[in-house]
């Protein structure tokens, strides 16, 4: 099976290159997808053997993740990862999501923080966005364990099916809600999330540059997607 990482990328220069670096030994091909970063994520993302994609204006973190799936639909992918790049999350947990695509068992696989491994979230993640997210999600009918979990895997199946629409950080609750509604075997695993300065504050954040307010505003527009 031909796998890609699909990387969105926005202002990490501090981590790119090294999680670059980790990610492409357990994947075939690595797509990092620049969302017009105004550091020097794109020319040290350039240096590295992933494939780099560059938007022209800054779409959102949504919108890079729909460039990457698309390049690896057109590319030969049977499974696309979705990996952060900010370090957060852990290379070598990159099996534990792909073993029930490979195995048949699932079309979507989402990495969950709830399922045994600790993770010491923050305060704002853990008693607001977590809870809004789920009650969202509990609105489109999902139930699973991590209400907002970037860590994911889905196969040729699910990345024909599931295109992603919401530009912004309620693409998580959009992929969620779509493989649900799109009748797709769905499995969660548990992931580690070892959480740094590159996380959102309330009002804004490092990375990605989505602050909370932010994060929330999207969940509420989710509501409207088709």
């Amino acid at each position: 099976m031909k796998v890609f990482c699909i990387i969105p990328a926005y202002n990490e220069e501090r981590s790119v290159v090294d999680v670059v670096n980790k990610v492409k030994a357990m994947v075939n091909v690595v797509v990092v997808v620049d969302d017009c970063s105004t550091d020097k994520t794109f020319e040290l993302a350039s240096g590295t053997e992933a494939v780099v994609l560059r938007h022209a204006l800054n779409r959102g973190q949504g919108a890079a993740l729909e460039t990457g799936d698309s390049y690896a639909l057109k590319n030969g992918a049977d499974i696309v990862v979705h990996f952060d790049a900010d370090g957060q999350f852990l290379f070598d947990e990159i099996p534990d999501v792909l073993r029930p695509l490979k195995d048949g068992e699932a079309d979507a696989v989402f990495g969950s923080r709830f399922l045994g491994k600790k993770t010491e979230m923050p305060f704002l993640k853990e008693n607001i966005l977590f809870p809004i997210a789920r009650k969202v999600n509990n609105f489109f009918g999902v139930k699973t364990t991590d209400p907002q979990s970037g860590f994911r895997a889905l196969n040729h199946k699910a990345l024909k099916m599931i295109s992603i629409q919401n530009d912004g950080s309620a693409h998580c609750t959009e992929i969620l809600t779509k493989a649900f509604r799109y009748g797709l075997k769905v499995k969660e695993v548990p992931i580690t999330v070892v959480y740094n300065e590159f996380g959102q504050g309330l009002l804004g954040g490092k990375g990605r540059g989505k602050g909370g307010l932010a994060i929330v505003r999207d969940l509420i527009l989710s509501r409207f997607i088709s």
